[in-house]
Order: structure tokens, then sequence, then C-alpha cells
């Protein structure tokens, strides 16, 4: 699973968080192409900053979420959607918070990856940090160092195990009296 960007949108439309991966170029992509997945010689797309790059993804969550409501009824939701080059997926808390992961094609569902970084990252040290602001006023965001060290290890590491120290090694690691 190769992840290119996280977002978080609170329920004013704003980007209260963003974090972009970069990524290594490919040493085994075909000949004629540039390490970005484009033709040699074709031109490279013009840099968004980030701030026009959050609201192009919000305007397309908004108008996808809109769309499969009106076509599909009330009781449908708007989980992704998969273009050639990437993987939009799409998770809305109760009270409007959007989260949205931008990976690779080949990635399965991550709507529950999804929920668990918000019930696991988000609602543990942003919404009980008595510190963190309730709302985010003209785009000021999360920050809160323990929720981007959680994202980072959560998504560059996710499915590593959590090896417990045996009875034996903490038997080691004491400190006589």
């Amino acid at each position: 699973m190769v992840v290119y960007s996280f977002y978080i949108f609170d329920r004013h439309a704003e980007c209260v968080y963003k974090k972009k991966w970069t990524l290594r170029p490919n040493s085994t992509g075909s000949k004629g192409q540039q390490p970005n997945g484009l033709p040699d010689g074709a031109l490279q797309p013009k840099g968004l900053s980030a701030e026009d790059d959050a609201k192009l993804i919000f305007g397309t969550i908004f108008s996808l979420r809109n769309m499969v409501r009106k076509l599909g009824g009330p009781d449908d939701n708007f989980i992704s959607y998969r273009t050639g080059h990437y993987k939009l997926h799409y998770y809305e808390t109760p009270t409007s918070l959007k989260f949205v992961m931008v990976t690779d094609t080949k990635t399965n569902n991550l709507r529950i990856v999804l929920h668990q970084i918000y019930v696991s990252l988000y609602v543990e040290y942003v919404v009980k940090n008595p510190l963190s602001p309730i709302e985010h006023p003209g785009g000021i965001g999360v920050n809160c160092e323990m929720f981007e060290l959680g994202v980072e290890q959560f998504v560059v590491r996710p499915f590593r195990r959590i090896i417990r120290p045996s009875a034996a090694d903490n038997a080691r690691h004491r400190i006589p009296l």
C-alpha cells in the first residue's frame, strides 16, 4: 500500500490537517517514462499550492458525495473512487469531519482504516486534548505532535506487529533493590 496524501476537513469545509508523503522514483519503470509515470517529453503538471490542493480535494469529495446521494438515495454513501493514477478513500464522521486518503490504485477500500485513525488517533490526541481548540477557524489546523506521530506510524508501518516483551525480558531489565 502506497499512501500519497491524507487530509482532514472540518464541518466548515476548512482543511484542518494535511500530510503528503513523497515517493521515491521507480527504478524498475518502463523505458520511455518519467519517474512519475508520465511519458518522456510530457509536460509536468503545474504544481498546486498545498491550500489549492486541499480545496480541489474537498471540491471533488463534496461533488461526488452529493451526486451519490442524489442518484442513489439518502442511504447510499460515497466511499471511494479510482482513476488511472490514484484512488481516493473517504470517511465522514457523525460530527461531519471528513477524512480523505489518496493511495495507489491497487489499494483496497480503506474506510475501516480511516475510521481507526479517527477513533484511535484523532479522538485520543486531538478531541481529548484540553489545549486543542474545538473549532479551527481561519484554517488553523490540528497542531498536536502525538497525533502527527501516530498518523506517521499508522501510515508508514500499517501492518507491523507490536511485539510485547516476554516475562524473561522483563526479569532481565529489573533493577535490584
